[in-house]
């Protein structure tokens, strides 16, 4: 890694940390170049402003989540190649993996973003919106496939369902954030696990 990309990432991971906690507004340029230890052009050469600062924490967040929803159902796919049960174990090697985080799951930049669109350019709240879109793609077309094989219980919108994993597992880190409770989001999904299997059980 070059000084320069090492100093664009700790820029971000300060940045990104400091947002996580006490949010976007109250974050600023003053406490982001003292904890990185440069000077003020310094983060400038690099985000020409905060909407910038924003849309590279948002591309980063939006590539590491994607980069980790591929690995966890790729692996759950190579274990099952039914569309459910690969659903099934992919959720709970995703809440597994929540759990075993010792210092809990740092929280959601979507999220964060979201509550204060205000704060931003149109090119950040389309980001915003369209990685939430592609998640409801993505989760969509999984559960099409399983459809597919298993007749749902309850006539249900896909795209709302696909909508549904993203809203458990943000929620839970948001509970999990505002409860002080490592667990808030593994058991969210855990739930969110059990009703899927309910859902596309096969009737009697």
């Amino acid at each position: 890694m070059t000084e320069k990309t090492n100093t664009r990432s700790k820029i971000l991971d300060i940045a990104e940390a400091s947002v996580l906690e006490k949010g976007f507004e109250a974050t600023s340029i003053e406490e982001i170049v003292a904890g990185a230890e440069i000077s003020r052009s310094g983060f400038f050469y690099h985000f020409k402003d905060k909407n910038a600062l924003a849309r590279a924490m948002l591309e980063r967040y939006i590539d590491a989540e994607n980069a980790l929803y591929d690995d966890i159902f790729a692996r759950a796919a190579e274990l099952n190649d039914d569309p459910l049960h690969s659903m099934l174990i992919g959720l709970k090697m995703l809440a597994e993996m929540l759990a075993d985080m010792p210092d809990g799951h740092p929280g959601c930049v979507i999220a964060s973003t979201a509550y204060q669109d205000r704060l931003f350019d149109k090119g950040v709240q389309d980001l915003n919106r369209e990685a939430i879109l592609g998640w409801r793609r993505r989760f969509r077309t999984m559960f099409e496939e399983i459809a597919a094989v298993y007749e749902p219980r309850d006539a249900v919108n896909m795209d709302a369902l696909g909508d549904m994993v993203s809203s458990v597992v943000e929620g839970g880190l948001v509970l999990q954030r505002a409860l002080r409770e490592h667990n808030s989001a593994s058991e969210q999904i855990m739930l969110l696990r059990s009703y899927l299997k309910l859902l596309f059980s096969p009737k009697a």
